[in-house]
């Protein structure tokens, strides 16, 4: 391959997928012309519609994948699914008495979650995406949003922490992924938008109103709780909380709140920025 050529693949190699498929159909096209010359055919001289055409056939027939996609491939290593388990007075085993997911946010097994999705339990076990299971300490707490920090006993040896983002410039709109493990299936992803900032919740059986919530509508039911609220360049802005439901149902009706990972980084005594 030519140096040249050479130097378009790693130009586009850095930047926008479609521009590394279009110049590789640039390529196949020159290359196209180049073979026919050495076999003897003289084709006519590349025109620029030629190659406009070559690029948008290949950027038609390549499938590339969403944004949606690619944040879910971003965060996925640095979810867990986070069960708490009590321990049957007769029995002695272990019984599961909630499932809810987590985030990674300090490599070092730092995880955040849901306060209610842990307290009371006598064992929380975690999974990581890997597969992995261990057990795993609540280290701090934050009442008042409904967090929880974990330390996981033991981890995998590349675990991936996520990335924080600054809630400053969200808007009403933009586009955000919840990942994490509704009524204990997953992981799951489910797309949506911003619905609105600042709002305020107070659930059927809190005493406290949380403020300052994220609002959402991708869906989000039980065992959602503690995943993160990612943007699609997958990094995290919140920590999904509570859905609003007028029924006894507690299944999603299009409202879901989140607490501003700053809120939640906090709570590990940590500035995620």
């Amino acid at each position: 391959m030519p140096e040249r050529a050479r130097r378009w693949l790693r130009i586009a190699d850095r930047s926008d997928p479609r521009l590394l498929w279009a110049v590789i159909g640039l390529l196949a096209a020159v290359t196209l012309a180049s073979l026919l010359a050495l076999s003897g055919q003289i084709p006519r001289a590349l025109t620029q519609k030629d190659i406009d055409g070559a690029v948008l056939k290949t950027l038609e027939t390549v499938p590339l994948p969403s944004k949606a996609a690619k944040a879910y491939e971003a965060i996925l290593p640095s979810v867990v699914r986070v069960t708490g388990f009590d321990t049957d007075k007769k029995t002695g085993e272990l019984v599961q008495r909630s499932v809810g997911t987590g985030v990674v946010i300090v490599d070092k097994g730092i995880i955040l979650t849901n306060l209610h999705v842990v307290q009371g339990a006598t064992t929380i076990r975690i999974e990581f995406s890997d597969g992995l299971q261990t057990t795993a300490s609540v280290t701090g707490a934050q009442p008042e949003n409904d967090l929880a920090v974990l330390q996981a006993h033991k981890i995998p040896d590349d675990l991936n922490a996520a990335t924080m983002r600054s809630t400053a410039d969200l808007a009403p709109g933009d586009e955000i992924l919840v990942v994490g493990f509704p009524f204990g299936i997953g992981p799951s992803a489910s797309a949506g938008v911003i619905s609105g900032l600042g709002r305020a919740f107070r659930s059927p059986e809190g005493s406290n109103e949380m403020r300052n919530l994220i609002q959402f509508d991708a869906a989000a039911n039980p065992g959602n709780s503690g995943g993160p609220l990612v943007t699609m360049d997958g990094q995290v802005v919140g920590i999904v909380t509570a859905i609003y439901n007028p029924s006894q149902q507690r299944t999603f009706i299009g409202i879901g709140f989140a607490v501003p990972i700053e809120n939640a980084a906090s709570a590990v005594g940590l500035s995620p920025f």
